[in-house]
């Protein structure tokens, strides 16, 4: 894969987009710091003339500012031996050194400190001169390699995303991929389609199956065929060619007049689901996955079942999924305050849905470096076209979020109710994991920023659960669910035979042990042991009550942002 497939996959918006930052926050962070630089006129002075100093050792070529090797930016060797080159980068280098200087001195508190130095960093990220035409030597080499044909197909490229794309730049060329053709191709049938959801049967692809079904809760956030996005790496697959009997929600993507939808209604369609698959495949049990936003909406599933003493609950499998969120668990979450999540209630009442450009826009320019400059260099300096890639186009594939829905995300954020016992009431019940008692697999991934591995591991001691299982796989936040067998790379780590977890992620991980190739085969063990016996597999999808409507992927998927 080449490496800005491989950089942008690492840092997609996914499954968990950062909800409830607003601009307030944002301004109210760079008055904090205006502030303080007002307060010490001294202070600013000894910095000032520090760079000075060392702008004077740029020009008369003393400076021994370089570039860290890992920063790709400055790989090109003209930054080394071009004495323009070298002396630019230099400058940018030495206000990059200078501010993180100047924070370190500031009287800030630790969150106002974390605050300065996520927005110093996304100012300084913009003003790398590789960001420009005339900054950055491998464009430049381009266009005279090229005779000019570069800038012409980046000015092309520039205008397709201003007329297109809504002025973003685009992280994926969208050509080659078409839904249901080379996008999710698994064979199965809509078997149930409600206002909110359609629910589809995969086919089986061997002769006898386990006797209790898997159901998976996508994102809400996300198009469900993240599940399914290539025989090579699809999920959905590799339970089907292991015996498990596979069901997906589909969710659809809500507008304006369905801003009303909440967590009980998203819940009461995933009983409504579980039903119907219980119906078809005449099975007492239905295990559940779910992964991020569709993983909180399971534990509310899970609590609501607890309480109804509805024991048709199975194994439950959460990916990537925080319960247990804490401030500092993300980069952004310092500018994360009670007043913006206030005010992003508000905004999203008055829209009645958040839009998923606008999610995907705001989650692009918090990490910008790897979201926007990678793509303004490869795009429009370069004049190259964006990768064609599944993961990306996927991404790309943007869904809203209805306001209602997002003011219960806050809420399970903002009053942490899963780490509560009955204090906390939503979706017609007072949430208590510690009634769940369902077997439990957690996954997380080692690189994932969007969901760190430590946070996702706080879950394993909000449950009632026995039986607890948790694997951490050595990947960012996509790759951790999009692990399949083959990966010569692949590793992760896991406590084998043992049930009973320690408190803390630290402690967990003296403990673990390292494992070659992927964790999907270890799951799948763990799954089949929690399905059931094998029995005939079925010959059709659905049946006389829920009879195929659609062919896979349904509907609900092709509908645009």
């Amino acid at each position: 894969m080449p490496k800005l497939e491989d950089e942008a996959v690492q840092h997609t918006t996914a499954l968990g987009p950062l909800i409830g930052l607003t601009r307030e926050d944002i301004f109210g962070a760079v008055a904090v710091l205006l502030r303080e630089t007002a307060s010490n006129p001294a202070r600013l002075m000894r910095h000032g003339q520090d760079m000075g100093s060392e702008m004077i050792k740029i020009l008369s070529g003393k400076s021994d500012l370089a570039p860290n090797p890992k920063d790709k930016r400055f790989t090109d060797p003209a930054w080394r031996y071009n004495p323009f080159m070298r002396a630019g980068a230099q400058y940018y280098l030495a206000v990059q050194k200078g501010m993180a200087a100047w924070l370190d001195e500031l009287e800030l508190d630790e969150l106002e400190r974390d605050r300065a130095r996520f927005i110093s960093t996304i100012v300084i990220d913009s003003l790398a001169p590789t960001n420009t035409l005339a900054g950055n030597p491998t464009a430049q080499k381009r266009l005279i390699d090229s005779g000019g044909l570069s800038l012409i197909k980046g000015l092309k490229n520039a205008y397709q995303d201003i007329v297109h794309n809504k002025g973003m730049v685009s992280q994926v060329d969208k050509r080659p991929f078409k839904l249901g053709e080379n996008i999710a191709t698994s064979q199965g049938a809509v078997v149930l389609r409600t206002e909110m959801m359609e629910l589809i049967h995969y086919g089986p692809t061997t002769e006898s199956v386990h006797a209790i079904p898997q159901l998976t809760i996508p994102p809400q956030i996300n198009k469900m065929y993240i599940n399914d996005l290539s025989p090579e790496k699809s999920v959905v697959k590799y339970q089907l060619d292991n015996g498990i009997q596979t069901f997906v929600i589909s969710w659809k993507n809500p507008v304006k007049d369905q801003g009303h939808w909440d967590m009980a209604d998203y819940v009461r369609s995933c009983r409504e689901a579980i039903d119907a698959v219980a119906e078809i495949t005449r099975s007492k049990s239905v295990n559940i996955s779910a992964g991020c936003s569709g993983g909180q909406t399971a534990a509310v599933l899970a609590s609501q079942m607890a309480s109804d003493k509805d024991v048709r609950l199975g194994a439950l499998t959460l990916m990537v999924c925080v319960l247990h969120p804490k401030q500092n668990d993300i980069e952004a979450g310092s500018l994360i305050s009670a007043n913006g999540l206030a005010l992003a209630r508000k905004r999203a009442d008055k829209a009645g849905i958040v839009k998923g450009d606008d999610l995907a826009r705001g989650f692009a320019w918090l990490r910008p470096n790897d979201l926007i400059w990678n793509y303004v260099i490869n795009n429009y300096l370069l004049g190259e076209d964006p990768p064609a890639f599944d993961v990306l186009f996927w991404n790309a594939d943007a869904t809203n979020l209805s306001a209602s829905l997002m003011g219960d995300f806050l809420t399970l954020f903002e009053t942490l109710a899963f780490t509560k016992r009955g204090e906390v009431e939503m979706a017609g019940h007072q949430i208590d994991l510690s009634k769940v008692k369902s077997d439990l697999f957690i996954l997380g991934g080692v690189t994932d920023h969007i969901t760190p591995w430590k946070a996702t591991y706080r879950s394993t001691q909000l449950f009632g659960s026995k039986d607890v299982t948790y694997l951490l796989s050595q990947s960012g936040h996509m790759q951790a669910i999009l692990n399949p067998p083959g990966n010569p790379k692949a590793k992760y780590f896991v406590r084998k035979g043992s049930k009973k977890l320690p408190p803390t992620a630290d402690e967990w991980i003296t403990g673990a042990e390292e494992v070659a190739g992927s964790w999907w085969p270890f799951w799948m063990e763990w799954l089949q042991k929690r399905s059931g016996n094998l029995v005939p597999a079925p010959v059709a999808t659905g049946n006389e009550q829920y009879s195929p409507l659609d062919p896979a992927p349904g509907r609900y998927v092709m509908e645009p942002c």
